[in-house]
């Protein structure tokens, strides 16, 4: 791909090439072309797959970066989608073995061209792709034993909404419904936690999220976020995605009291949800899985301060909490509801912004 110089900037300095960016960037980085070799390498890539330039340049990509996987080596290097490949095993170059992961990104208007990064770090051990099951078992088994005591004192609010209702009170009469609804609701997810160790599948199927968001929303302002501006922005054509209710609504409650929580103290504290169809985004699922396409989008984006620096690689793992008074595993049941729902979930933090955005992925149902 033939790359041309670039015109002077406006301060008479010539601007920089798409190659002399790619040589810059701090990630190992390669040009691929429609046949699969390798058009450019930076200096990143030539330390992590211990071979010069001249020797990288040219080479087939799928000799390259040896997958450990074959059914992951077509899925990344034949397709022309977007595609995050999270925690593979790959041979690299004369490397040994390694865990990375890999970003393959399409360049616009060049068909057949794209750009893979590679990331020593696994990203998957910041988001929601984790793989050890044991720290959040003990977190459910803890949540199982004080599960009969919960739902004890829940059959009482529950008598005692349905007494409010028996009044004939027309203003009451809505909350004290939301009341027993939310009884219903809780009882019933005490009831999932029991059996979260035995790794039950999720009852899913096609659901319009937007009144699930909307309830989550209604209850947040009702309650922990009633001084918080909640803002919605939604996309109008998005299709239905496979979820399952209660667990959706669950989700989004605890992202919700998670930004309200990060909140305390911030002069204007806003919550905004977002969403939107995100085409190509797929997600290596690994053990020969293939890719899971979870183009629905949902974000949760706040201005408060962020997820203290030393906690956010972790920020997923039960117990694990920057707040005085948290038990952490408000975050740790969206990570698996979430994966139960065969979705994937992700914090951000955006320090230019002053933002941090937690955003969830689902696949699409039809609808």
């Amino acid at each position: 791909m033939a790359v041309g110089p670039a015109p002077p900037s406006r301060q008479g300095r010539e601007q920089p090439s798409l190659a002399d960016i790619v040589t810059a960037y701090p990630v190992a980085t390669l040009v691929v072309d429609p046949d699969n070799r390798i058009a450019n390498a930076n200096v990143r890539a030539e330390t992590l797959l211990n071979m010069a330039r001249s020797a990288i340049v040219g080479s087939d990509i799928t000799r390259t970066i040896r997958m450990a996987d074959v059914q992951g080596r077509f899925d990344i290097w034949h397709t022309d989608k977007p595609l995050s490949a999270y925690d593979v095993q790959v041979h690299a170059g004369r490397t040994a073995a390694m865990e990375v992961d890999l970003m393959v990104a399409p360049i616009p208007d060049h068909e057949g061209w794209r750009v893979v990064s590679i990331h020593v770090q696994s990203e998957a051990q910041k988001i929601a792709q984790r793989r050890t099951a044991g720290g959040t078992r003990s977190a459910m088994g803890a949540a199982a034993i004080l599960a009969h005591e919960i739902k004890n004192p829940l059959s009482g609010i529950r008598g005692a909404a349905q007494l409010l209702e028996s009044e004939n009170d027309a203003g009451a009469s809505t909350l004290t419904q939301l009341i027993c609804n939310e009884v219903d609701r809780i009882a019933a997810l005490i009831d999932r936690m029991q059996d979260f160790t035995t790794d039950r599948p999720l009852t899913c199927g096609p659901e319009n999220i937007y009144p699930l968001i909307d309830r989550a929303a209604r209850l947040a302002s009702a309650g922990f976020g009633q001084n918080i501006k909640i803002t919605k922005r939604y996309d109008p054509s998005l299709p239905f995605a496979i979820i399952n209710d209660d667990a959706l609504v669950q989700v989004m409650i605890n992202l919700l009291k998670n930004a309200a929580e990060a909140l305390e103290g911030v002069e204007k504290p806003q919550v905004r949800i977002v969403t939107a169809f995100r085409h190509g985004v797929s997600v290596m699922m690994g053990s020969g899985k293939g890719n899971a396409v979870l183009p629905i989008e949902i974000l949760v984006i706040d201005n408060g301060p962020g997820v203290p620096e030393n906690i956010r690689d972790h920020l997923f793992n039960p117990f694990i909490t920057g707040k005085r008074d948290g038990q952490g595993l408000g975050l740790a049941l969206v990570d698996k509801l979430v994966r139960d729902m065969n979705g994937f979930v992700q914090h951000m933090r955006d320090d230019d912004a002053g933002e941090t955005t937690f955003r969830i992925l689902l696949p699409m149902g039809m609808g």
